[in-house]
């Protein structure tokens, strides 16, 4: 099973994240919050953190918790591990404000996060400590977020010159964080899509070893998407099939190992359909990108065989169109690869 899927839990907004964490209780989870978020810091400020990370750490989370120079005054504390011991954080993320000799000590003693999106590729500094990861941050304002390609540079770098755990965030769906309540992904492009999206990204197409959402809630709908893949890695597709096939729902194929870029080819697919009626030509359709295609018996003994179309095709008399991947769902083209599980889910 892949690393479960990490929360971010902040202060202001515990309260009405609990439902959400009560299910996940007990699972040995991480979670992320900040000790250093201005405008969270008021009278009781100090006293709400410890109560939220005391339930934590007896509901077995692991806490994962962003830190500055600052946060030591803000908690009255004299140096970063007697924090971390009065608050059971887990892992120290050290943002701004530490010198490498600081960060390399603090490694010697306990696990530490440093800000992957910051590193300095011309010259990364290495670590050696226990357990170290590398998180990225997470990016409120709309446009700001990481472009794809430096992400992989970053990553790439770390996995070169670092031993560490990678990690980064994702939008939620459900109620996004202020103050600008866009979402709180790592990627931009990221930035508006359905975290089970966003999540596969990161899994399938990077060198990310755990993913956080960053914001307040994720529906139980994207939920159970994410956490079904980590139970089994078959990539559930959300489609619309015409009512003919809705037999095709909810099984699994494999995408055949020598597809083609174009199209993916279900393995499985064309044996399956020939225990069935002759399949007749009809919407015989232009093939675009998302569509769900089958042979029909002009194709002779393709008859049956699936695809979806990974690129534009024209339309072709051997070939009907049966149905299409969901709004909002079709960049996962992108993270299916050949040899992958899949299975066509209605949602």
């Amino acid at each position: 099973m892949l690393n479960p899927l990490g929360f971010s839990v902040y202060v202001s907004t515990f309260e009405k994240q609990l439902p959400m964490l009560e299910a996940s209780k007990g699972k040995n989870k991480f979670i992320f919050t900040s000790l250093h978020i201005t405008e969270e810091v008021e009278d009781a400020y100090v006293d709400k953190v410890k109560a939220m990370c005391e339930w934590l750490y007896q509901h077995d989370f692991q806490i994962i918790a962003d830190v500055s120079s600052e946060t030591l005054a803000i908690f009255e504390k004299q140096d970063m591990l007697t924090l971390a011991n009065d608050l059971h954080v887990s892992v120290l993320r050290l943002d701004y404000g530490f010198s490498s000799q600081e960060i390399t000590k603090f490694a010697n003693q306990i696990p530490i996060a440093f800000n992957a999106s910051t590193l300095d590729l011309s010259a990364p500094f290495i670590l050696e400590g226990n357990q170290l990861y590398a998180m990225h941050n997470f990016y409120p304002r709309p446009e700001t977020g990481l472009d794809w390609e430096l992400f992989q540079k970053i990553n790439q770098s770390i996995k070169q010159t670092q031993v560490a755990h990678v990690i980064a965030f994702i939008p939620g769906d459900q109620e996004f964080r202020g103050p600008i309540y866009e979402g709180l992904p790592t990627v931009e492009s990221h930035r508006g899509c359905p975290p089970y999206v966003a999540y596969l990204d990161l899994i399938k197409n990077s060198s990310v070893d755990q993913v956080f959402i960053g914001d307040v809630k994720i529906s139980s709908k994207q939920l159970k998407l994410i956490e079904d893949y980590q139970s089994d890695q078959i990539i559930n597709i959300p489609v619309s099939l015409t009512s003919d096939f809705r037999y095709l729902y909810d099984q699994v194929y494999t995408i055949r190992i020598d597809s083609p870029h174009g199209f993916m080819r279900l393995q499985e697919s064309r044996g399956y359909a020939s225990q069935g009626d002759p399949i007749k030509a009809q919407h015989c359709l232009e093939r675009d990108r998302g569509k769900i295609t089958i042979d029909n018996e002009a194709y002779k003994r393709y008859s049956g065989e699936i695809q979806i179309m990974r690129e534009d095709y024209q339309e072709d008399h051997r070939v009907n169109v049966i149905g299409e991947i969901k709004e909002g769902y079709l960049s996962i083209i992108d993270c299916v690869k050949n040899g992958d599980k899949i299975r066509f889910i209605e949602v």
